[in-house]
């Protein structure tokens, strides 16, 4: 008799375990019959909305997680192996010549971000003035209109001096308002303001030699895949958008770390 009961007891279970369905099963059935979905939702819309929100919570969690990690493995990987800008002869610098750490700075003068991004490498500059020296390359984008007529300003007044260039790199960044309303009257105002020669610079906006400077910048930059801007090479290791202040400083003490040590 004790055997039987036992038996009985492990068909039941048994039984119990074969009917539950499987993820399959299940799928088979609301893809056959989705009013199950909708009748379960009816019944307790706000249960439901719970889980879907903390399904996408979790999902966008993960999904961040996992892009800092992707960022940290490569972030890692250029500090081993820095990607390697062209910095030319003549090329205008802002800060020391011989600065430990140098930026490369891929930017439009009409983008909104490139503006935060301005803002924040003069902050970086005013935090290393020794250590820090910045490289202004050029990446107009299309559909910013008076970005390319900008860059050729930039690179016609630093053929006359590159302090020049430098001022009217700050004036346009810091009254971007002004570019976009009053286009190229801005700009001329914006050379004078430099202490540039205006009819030099007229004159040398034409010239073949900026126009290559400006296409070898943007070449690089899609090397590099920036497609969209401000991008930045903090010796050689990459920044891709407006980041704040404390990720250039973090770069920057872990190369000035790593520096030191060779020293």
């Amino acid at each position: 008799m004790k055997a039987l009961k036992l038996a009985t007891i492990s068909a039941l279970a048994l039984s119990l375990v074969n009917c539950a369905p499987s993820a399959k099963q299940l799928k088979e059935a609301v893809e056959k019959d989705p009013s199950i979905v909708f009748a379960a939702i009816e019944k307790d819309p706000e249960q439901f909305i719970e889980v879907v929100n903390k399904a996408a919570q979790n999902a966008q969690r993960k999904a961040q997680e996992k892009a800092v990690a992707d960022e940290a493995k490569k972030r890692d990987e250029e500090f081993a192996n820095p990607l390697k800008p062209t910095i030319e002869e003549g090329r205008v610098v802002f800060g020391p010549k011989d600065a430990k750490i140098t930026i490369v700075e891929y930017s439009d003068f009409e983008c909104p971000y490139c503006s935060k991004g301005h803002a924040t490498v003069d902050e970086v500059m005013k935090a290393y003035p020794k250590d820090v020296r910045v490289v202004y390359k050029h990446l107009p984008l299309d559909f910013h209109p008076m970005a390319m007529p900008a860059a050729r300003y930039f690179e016609a007044i630093a053929l006359q001096d590159h302090a020049k260039a430098e001022k009217f790199y700050n004036i346009v960044f810091e009254n971007q308002g002004d570019l976009r309303s009053k286009k190229e009257a801005f700009l001329k105002e914006a050379a004078k303001k430099a202490g540039a020669d205006l009819k030099k610079v007229e004159k040398d906006l034409g010239s073949e030699s900026i126009t290559k400077r400006i296409e070898a910048d943007m070449e690089e930059a899609r090397k590099f895949n920036f497609s969209g801007t401000p991008g930045f090479l903090i010796n050689g290791v990459s920044l891709r958008g407006a980041y704040p202040f404390p990720e250039f400083k973090s770069i920057i003490d872990r190369q000035l770390g790593t520096e030191t040590k060779k020293e």
